[in-house]
């Protein structure tokens, strides 16, 4: 459903909030180890969260990646899916048809419009805090 560039933005992001709650900053080898990603590749990810301002980038010997805790909250999923991915999420063919619409539907067309739905509601209202929740428990994890 998502790319893996976007799957790898919404890990690096809720390990980057995790330990900015803790006053930490994480360097880039650190964050693409946690979320079992090529650093290379991580990089990038974190360049498209730092130009659409989900995450900060500190430069320097004590640099690293942050986001100010109180926008911890604040940053919904639909901000980093959306800063990676665009809003093709959204739109599309669930079968991968070029002219499915409501005039010509493909054979699930009708039942994707509804997890579409339920898919936005879902990244609108889940925040950086409410995916780091668990985390530290080993209730839930970043990882394979």
């Amino acid at each position: 459903m998502f790319s893996k560039a976007c799957v790898y933005g919404i890990r690096a992001s809720t390990y980057i909030a995790l330990n900015s709650l803790d006053g930490k900053r994480v360097s880039l080898k650190e964050i693409a180890e946690k979320i079992d990603s090529p650093v290379a590749f991580t990089a990038k990810v974190l360049q498209q969260l730092t130009k659409n301002k989900i995450i900060d980038s500190v430069k320097g010997a004590y640099g690293g990646f942050e986001i100010e805790v109180e926008n911890i909250s604040k940053i919904k999923l639909d901000q980093i899916v959306y800063a990676i991915d665009g809003n093709n999420v959204y739109a599309g063919c669930g079968l991968g048809l070029k002219q499915c619409n409501g005039n010509k539907p493909c054979p699930v067309h009708d039942k994707f419009e509804q997890i579409r739905s339920d898919l936005r509601s879902m990244l609108e209202n889940t925040s950086l805090y409410d995916m780091t929740e668990g985390l530290e428990e080993g209730l839930t994890y970043l990882r394979r």
